[in-house]
């Protein structure tokens, strides 16, 4: 029984080379809690980035819409436009205008709607501690960048309310740019960050192994795993102690 309890102690087992006692157990499922926490978070990053890519991708339509309906107005403006062809001009307007609508009302990301105005911010999770990088909603509605009433057959009108929905899609863009680059930085970060764990890890090959098998599943799945390969060598530790006390 003594014997028993003497291989059972950690003491007994740091004298020996390589043997994982409990401290080192609890750091290595803290190594996978981690990688886990960071791996999902670049997960949850490039979701991010996808998101950002669709509504920049649908900006960039409007702001053509746009750009259309300040030709057209400037030709509208011409003295040479009856009110016929200005007719002519606010249809092919109008009709650009529900252009804009339609995608500003449908341009989602899974369920998540970009620019109607429904989501005025969405977080980003970027690691197992919580950490969250906002994505800014907006709303590129034609009655949000206040153009829903420009007629052009309708006495003097200007370009100013065209020239404003412009630069407030343009203004939109620019930071989702900014945002997608904070993503980007977070992403690069946490591809460090994971090989720094694996690094510093006593058990990294396993470790590797582990995560790569596991890498869709969850953290909690993980741990066990790890609990598994720690009490392997356990096992196979105290064999070949209890081998070396009958030699």
């Amino acid at each position: 029984m003594d014997s028993i309890s003497t291989l059972g102690s950690s003491s007994y087992y740091s004298n020996y080379s390589g043997y994982i006692n409990s401290s080192d157990i609890s750091i290595e499922e803290k190594a996978v809690a981690q990688i886990g926490g960071l791996q999902a978070g670049t997960e949850n990053v490039q979701e991010g980035k996808a998101l950002l890519n669709i509504s920049d991708g649908a900006a960039s339509q409007i702001t053509d819409y746009l750009q259309s309906i300040r030709e057209l107005a400037v030709k509208a403006m011409n003295g040479t436009a009856s009110q016929s062809d200005r007719a002519d001009i606010q249809s092919q307007i109008d009709s650009y205008k529900q252009g804009i609508n339609d995608i500003a009302g449908t341009a989602k990301y899974n369920e998540t709607y970009l620019l109607n105005g429904s989501n005025k911010n969405i977080d980003i999770v970027s690691d197992g501690n919580k950490t969250t990088i906002g994505i800014s909603g907006s709303s590129s509605l034609i009655k949000d960048l206040g153009i829903e009433d420009f007629d052009v057959t309708k006495g003097s009108f200007d370009l100013d309310s065209i020239d404003s929905a412009i630069k407030k899609v343009s203004d939109q863009r620019s930071l989702g740019g900014a945002q997608y680059n904070a993503l980007s930085a977070q992403e690069a970060y946490n591809r460090t960050a994971i090989q720094n764990t694996f690094a510093s890890s006593s058990v990294k090959d396993e470790l590797q192994e582990i995560i790569e098998q596991n890498n869709k599943n969850k953290q909690g799945q993980l741990l066990n795993n790890v609990r598994m390969m720690m009490q392997k060598k356990d096992e196979e530790q105290m064999k070949q102690s209890t081998a070396n006390l009958f030699v």
